[in-house]
């Protein structure tokens, strides 16, 4: 990002949990990604986002579906530093996938363009409403591709 320190730099990458893949990239932090940055997987990319994110130190973050086209091993690593970046920042994530937002203070859950219901976790869970069928849905599938 312009006008970062170098130790900006390398403190976001950090937190973004991307820093080891940075140094592992031709020109290491000095490598220069094309526009569709073909060049990097798309977790990858979510995570140098992420990074950019930290530099840019806003005080609120919108994060879409920042986790749905990683495999898992990545989207740990993504929910890791979003978790660092939205610490003491008001935040909306949107997210099919209910891992990403399992630790939210408030989900709000939406069928056809309208809320349905809200609450955290563990509420909505309690409820075994619609939240509660999409979580169990979500989990059998991950119990099936483990077996």
């Amino acid at each position: 990002m312009e006008g970062a320190t170098q130790d900006e730099i390398l403190a976001a990458a950090k937190a973004a949990r991307v820093d080891h893949f940075a140094r592992t990239l031709p020109d290491s932090y000095d490598t220069v990604l094309d526009d569709d940055a073909t060049n990097v997987s798309a977790g990858e990319k979510q995570l140098l986002t992420i990074a950019r994110a930290f530099l840019a130190d806003p005080d609120v973050l919108i994060l879409d579906e920042a986790t749905s086209s990683v495999d898992t091993r990545t989207e740990v690593l993504i929910q890791e530093a979003m978790a660092a970046l939205m610490h003491g920042r008001t935040s909306f994530v949107i997210a099919h996938r209910l891992s990403t937002i399992r630790g939210a203070d408030t989900i709000l859950v939406m069928d056809r363009g309208h809320i349905i219901e809200q609450g955290g976790h563990e509420e909505l869970m309690a409820a075994h409403g619609f939240y509660h069928d999409l979580y169990a849905s979500q989990f059998e599938e991950a119990l099936d591709e483990a077996s």
